[in-house]
């Protein structure tokens, strides 16, 4: 199951796009979504958050 970003925690950052290796993570608007059609679940961008938005 793909990673989601909680939009009401994301502090649109960044640091989280800079760690996907499939680049499944972009920006809209001043936050950050994952693509959950590209996304393997690989958890790197989890460990990323400063603020814990990604489960």
């Amino acid at each position: 199951m793909a990673k989601k970003i909680d939009a009401a925690v994301c502090v649109g950052c960044g640091s989280c796009a800079g760690s996907c290796a499939v680049e499944a993570i972009s920006q809209q608007g001043d936050k950050y979504v994952i693509d959950e059609a590209v996304c393997v679940d690989c958890g790197a961008c989890e460990g990323q958050c400063p603020v814990g938005a990604i489960s």
